[in-house]
């Protein structure tokens, strides 16, 4: 994981719910998800996780393993197309690493039986809860839903060096991951610079440090990572913190992206989106999203706000371009106040407003809201269940 600080000050989240009907998948055809419709690559098997199976074999919802990670673990073979279907409920793992990757043009699928359509006889959130089941929220770093760890960090869950490059081409579903470092983040470590792609949609991510988020993988043209209607939340604004991060490998700006994000929420009390600590040329695309910042300090109160898309600290050789389509924005400024915005490129087509302090500039590409956006800030918390 990045460098950053220890947690010095924590903020205080506030509520919101997205319509139900934003959570409605869209039929892609040609999808590598085997969870979506119009899926043609390899059916792989169904492994089910459910607190009411006999955790024998997961077969079925009355066979289905008892934790997600067993089920992760019982995925047989590495060509893809497997499913792990979870039954609404909450379940206190950490860490969680599949024993096997997808495959190209057939993915695994994380999925949760949000509707009740896969017959777990529930409905709601699959809530993934990292935190100590007996204390609470857990901010120790590389303690997150997702798995990451590096030997090398002084503190921490630090007995090893491991990589989420395991999750490569997984799809996750209808999942509520929150109480831990990290909501869905995934951190390359020591298999940094390599081709890794993850789908994310209809999920909800909050942490300390970060609420999703991919770093230092290599650009794969045609196949980057994609978060869809996706809520994240990070509660700590000292250092390497945002709602999203993100980190590309490349010397030189790539012509593809390594992320993109298409109707997601983002909230932080400082900064959306930030360039990882040690990202190198990172490029995102954000189409239709949401990005709110709770913090307006002035610097004549001894504070500093660092931007809604932040450049703050970056390593040097690092830079970050945003595309933005149709994009709302509010908070103190667009871009990190300056000489840390000369990392910054970006492009902005279609209508990109923006709700800022008012000495803050209007960057070219964005149209300044001079009234209050209500319905925009009604999106500050994560979606309800159901």
């Amino acid at each position: 994981m990045p460098p950053r600080p220890t947690l010095a000050r924590t903020c205080l989240a506030v509520a919101f719910a997205f319509a139900s009907s934003a959570l409605v998948a869209p039929a892609r055809a040609g999808s590598p998800d085997p969870s979506a419709a119009g899926y043609s690559g390899r059916v792989g098997a169904t492994i089910h996780v459910s607190k009411l199976g006999d955790g024998s074999d997961g077969k079925t919802w009355a066979t289905a393993f008892r934790t997600i990670q067993a089920g992760l673990d019982a995925v047989p073979d590495d060509q893809g197309g497997h499913r792990v279907v979870v039954r609404p409920d909450v379940y206190a793992e950490a860490n969680l690493a599949p024993s096997r990757k997808g495959a190209e043009g057939a993915y695994n699928a994380l999925v949760c039986d949000f509707d009740g359509a896969l017959g777990s006889g529930a409905k709601g959130w699959a809530t993934i809860d990292s935190g100590d089941p007996a204390l609470g929220f857990k901010s120790w770093d590389w303690w997150s839903t997702i798995r990451a760890s590096d030997k090398h960090w002084p503190t921490g869950n630090n007995r090893e060096t491991f990589s989420s490059i395991v999750w490569d081409r997984w799809s996750l579903h209808r999942l509520y991951a929150s109480g831990s470092d990290a909501g869905l983040f995934w951190d390359l470590t020591n298999r940094s610079g390599e081709g890794f792609t993850v789908v994310v949609e209809d999920c909800v991510g909050i942490g300390r440090a970060f609420g999703g988020g991919v770093v230092y993988p290599r650009v794969r043209p045609g196949e980057p990572s994609a978060f869809r209607r996706c809520y994240f939340l990070a509660l700590d604004w000292v250092g390497d913190t945002a709602a999203v991060l993100v980190g590309g490998s490349e010397d030189a700006m790539p012509e593809h992206p390594h992320a993109v994000f298409e109707d997601c929420t983002f909230v932080h009390p400082d900064n959306a989106i930030a360039l990882s600590y040690a990202g190198r040329r990172t490029r995102v695309k954000l189409t239709r999203c949401r990005l709110i910042a709770l913090s307006f300090t002035q610097p004549e109160m001894g504070g500093k706000s660092t931007g809604l898309i932040c450049t703050q600290g970056h390593a040097p050789g690092g830079s970050l371009h945003v595309e933005l389509v149709d994009c709302r924005l509010a908070g103190y400024s667009v871009f990190t106040p300056g000489d840390d915005a000369k990392a910054v490129t970006w492009a902005a087509t279609g209508r990109n407003t923006a709700y800022l302090q008012f000495k803050q500039p209007t960057p070219e590409g964005f149209e300044r809201v001079g009234a209050w956006p209500v319905d925009l800030f009604a999106a500050i918390a994560p979606p309800a269940a159901p």
